[in-house]
């Protein structure tokens, strides 16, 4: 019987119209991080992103990894309400299903790799925040938790009171992928931009999410 779903939030309930990670980090991330005396490439950021080198790896920059991460935040903050002023932050037209999901009894959680302030921001934006029973941006006490980890999806398990079993993961990336599977969760990819591959389900919207769920029952409201 399922009984709760995580949700990744960026690509997967909301998108940014143009946006473009590199340009993002150079036009961005790059500048501010040269104004407090630290020069670090693309390629070295993306593979702490990624998961290839940890997040730690940063301090041989000169400076502590969680303040590291804690200033990208900042300035990815500043970007998302950038964003909001050009009108390009968009809600994708069906998460209105979030509403039937949740008329369906199901425990809700959103999961992301962003910040704490920066997830409930864009969640807020769009007026979904309401639709989740919890939402968890990165743990500045565990900056490798990130996805793929499973340490933030097993901390949403444990707050929804539900398990693996019970549950879907629901994203539009690898790592949303490989982080339910290491929880122990099903997985669901919405093909916002193609399919990943190892998902359990292959869902084109989230509409066609809500039939899914369907078949699988549910615990009644």
């Amino acid at each position: 019987m399922l009984k709760g779903l995580i949700f990744d939030v960026d690509e997967t309930l909301v998108y940014y119209e143009g946006y473009d990670h590199r340009e993002w980090y150079e036009d961005w991330v790059k500048p501010e991080l040269r104004r407090h005396g630290i020069d670090l490439d693309y390629e070295t950021y993306r593979k702490t992103v990624r998961g290839d080198l940890p997040r730690s790896y940063v301090e041989r920059f000169g400076i502590d990894h969680v303040e590291f991460w804690k200033l990208v935040d900042e300035v990815n903050l500043r970007y998302r309400q950038e964003m909001v002023r050009l009108g390009r932050i968009k809600a994708f037209l069906d998460v209105s299903a979030l509403d039937e999901l949740k008329k369906m009894g199901l425990r809700l959680a959103a999961v992301s790799n962003a910040s704490q302030e920066c997830t409930e921001f864009v969640l807020d934006l769009f007026k979904l925040r309401d639709y989740f029973d919890v939402v968890y941006g990165k743990d500045y006490s565990n900056l490798d938790g990130v996805k793929p980890n499973p340490y933030l999806v097993e901390k949403a398990l444990k707050a929804l009171e539900v398990g693996p079993d019970e549950t879907l993961m629901v994203g539009d990336s690898a790592h949303d992928i490989l982080a339910g599977k290491r929880a122990g969760i099903k997985t669901v990819n919405v093909m916002r931009f193609g399919k990943v591959e190892g998902a359990d389900y292959y869902v084109k919207d989230l509409w066609e999410l809500i039939e899914l769920v369907k078949r699988m029952g549910t615990q009644s409201p």
